[in-house]
């Protein structure tokens, strides 16, 4: 049976990852998987240098998307998928071989999950993810400087440059078309609790 499939999206910083974990921690592991965009970024040798020397990694053809599509396919036909974990240039990780196992609930996670229209039309629920700018900046040298081991200086680059007009021109013009819009300034435990529920009671229907 075809899996409910559920797409997120949202501003670097807004919350995703956390958000997605603590929503799977919610259901039991046989009832949902979770397939990321970033595991499907193209190599570092193959990404495009702005006009200051930088690697952009923040544009939609940074990713494989056709593999990213195909693996998504993959998970709704009920095969189970291994790709290994994409570290982002940080030396002190160790990649891991990264195993998805089809499910009733499908996540789809990533920047532009709504901006590539084959995947966009697999959604059955297109949840955003909404923060203030100052937070996304605040949340984004935490992680980049903790998890990807980037110079602030480089965070900042990035951010002004990259993140940004990235997302003003691929992420939130399709704030309009997403099913539901949390908030997630101060927390989105109210968001959560809509999210949860919903995806309950389709488990209990199916």
């Amino acid at each position: 049976m075809k899996p409910l499939i559920i797409g997120i999206t949202g501003g670097s910083g807004s919350g995703k990852t956390t958000f997605i974990r603590q929503l799977g921690e919610r259901f039991k592991q046989e009832d949902i998987c979770v397939i990321s965009q970033d595991d499907y970024y193209y190599p570092r040798d193959m990404q495009e240098i702005d006009a200051n020397g930088i690697k952009n990694f923040d544009r939609p053809k940074s990713i494989d998307k056709k593999s990213f599509y195909k693996d998504i396919q993959r998970l709704i036909a009920g095969k189970t998928v291994e790709r290994e974990e994409y570290t982002f240039n940080n030396e002190k990780a160790n990649p891991k071989m990264l195993i998805f196992h089809p499910a009733p609930i499908l996540i789809v996670e990533g920047l532009f999950v709504f901006h590539y229209k084959k995947i966009k039309q697999l959604l059955d629920l297109k949840v955003f993810l909404h923060a203030k700018e100052n937070l996304k900046v605040i949340r984004r040298i935490k992680r980049d400087r903790v998890e990807r081991n980037y110079p602030l200086d480089d965070v900042l680059y990035r951010y002004e440059h990259h993140v940004l007009p990235t997302f003003e021109k691929y992420i939130k013009p399709y704030v309009e078309e997403a099913d539901l819009i949390i908030n997630n300034n101060i927390g989105f435990d109210m968001g959560m609790e809509v999210l949860a529920g919903f995806l309950r009671a389709k488990l209990d229907e199916s």
